[in-house]
């Protein structure tokens, strides 16, 4: 099965039959659900404003007023109701996304409303889902393709330890690209599609759907954020929608062999590659982990690109402009994984074209120049100086 064909097949209304029927009434509930609950929480903000409001100063602010944080309240009502329309085979599956995310959720909504978490207690938070839902459903990553570590990850504690970090780096990615109207949540639905694209394509017909089910909340969310931006995702947001795709990645290739583990990382590359190119900027610069900057691949094309292009619009569509634009990015790497899914080594050689074009572009932005050399090496040099 090609692409397109699982794209006109998985659309259809005859996508989920026999024991998955009744799928897309769960996908339109939960797609419902999550925007009203956005809708509701933005006009009753004045109430729970003391607590969820997102001051605008700041030096990783781009909005104008304060507005409320805590979007990921809408997500998991959203994926709530889902549960409740959702076929029997559905219903323990969500439940797992619900009951193991909620260590990420409730740190992440701790830090929303509190502003007094620190990133240790959330990163911590984030491995804890892993944990959970490892303990839940029995899945670890046990193969990453690659000779040596694969003989590491058959070690049971290695893999489960190794799963934990995974899933609380990806939590920690979401939220770290959360800083414009839509980028976020554009790129998480759009991961979760392409998800749910690769499993449709070796008959996974149940993770597809859980897929679905995950980008109709987050779409959801989108719906009320993007283009005026009167709710945000939050940390809490961000870290269960983080977690459910990294659950969703371990799944796939656990559960499907011929699913390359470069693919589910290719789905990923904008967030990953961002938080990994943020570490390292932050430590050359020899700043804390968990300290803000305007340095993030999203600030900086806002500030080089957007305010110029863009400059005749207001800066509150400059931001939701930005947001989309940046989000899209993610719509290339879906279509590559989606195409090459199956092989290891086309599946690596897209994932390192995608950082490295990344990185090419980041340093554009920062010092003005193209790289001028295709060696990988390069990624060490490009945040220095």
């Amino acid at each position: 099965m090609n692409l397109l064909h699982a794209i006109d097949k998985l659309t259809s209304q005859h996508a989920f039959t026999g024991s998955l029927y009744g799928t897309w009434d769960a996908v339109v509930s939960g797609l419902i659900a999550s925007f009203v609950v956005c809708v509701v929480l933005v006009l009753t903000k004045s109430w729970h404003g003391v607590f969820s409001i997102d001051a605008h100063e700041g030096i990783q602010k781009f909005h104008f007023s304060p507005t409320p944080r805590i979007g990921g309240v809408a997500i998991l009502a959203g994926l709530c109701v889902a549960w409740f329309n959702a076929p029997q085979e559905l219903k323990s599956m969500i439940g797992v996304f619900l009951l193991a995310g909620l260590p990420a959720f409730i740190f992440g909504i701790a830090e929303d409303t509190t502003k007094k978490v620190s990133v240790l207690h959330r990163l911590l938070g984030t491995m804890a889902s892993g944990l959970l839902a490892w303990w839940l459903t029995g899945y670890s990553i046990t193969r990453v393709d690659v000779l040596g570590i694969d003989a590491l990850l058959s070690m049971g504690f290695v893999s489960v330890l190794f799963t934990c970090f995974v899933v609380g780096g990806v939590a920690n990615s979401i939220n770290m690209i959360d800083g414009f109207n839509g980028l976020a949540s554009s790129t998480s639905a759009l991961a979760f599609i392409s998800f749910a694209l690769i499993a449709y394509q070796v008959g996974d017909m149940q993770l597809a759907a859980i897929s679905l089910l995950l980008s109709s909340c987050v779409l959801g969310f989108f719906g009320v954020n993007w283009p005026f931006g009167k709710i945000f995702l939050g940390d809490g947001g961000a870290y269960f929608v983080g977690f459910s795709l990294a659950w969703i990645a371990v799944m796939l290739i656990e559960r499907n062999a011929q699913v390359s583990a470069f693919a589910a990382v290719l789905v990923c590359v904008h967030p990953v590659t961002e938080v990994l190119l943020s570490i390292y900027r932050r430590k050359i610069k020899k700043l804390h982990p968990g300290q803000p900057d305007r340095m993030h691949f999203h600030s900086l094309v806002y500030r080089r690109y957007a305010r110029r292009w863009l400059s005749g619009v207001s800066p509150s569509a400059r931001n939701s402009i930005t947001g989309l634009m940046v989000g899209l990015m993610s719509l290339s790497a879906g279509i590559l994984a989606n195409i090459f899914y199956q092989s290891m080594w086309c599946s690596l050689l897209a994932l390192l074209t995608l950082m490295f074009a990344y990185a090419s572009l980041y340093k554009r932005m920062v010092r003005h120049k193209w790289c001028a050399s295709m060696r990988f090496s390069m990624f060490a040099k490009i945040l220095a100086g």
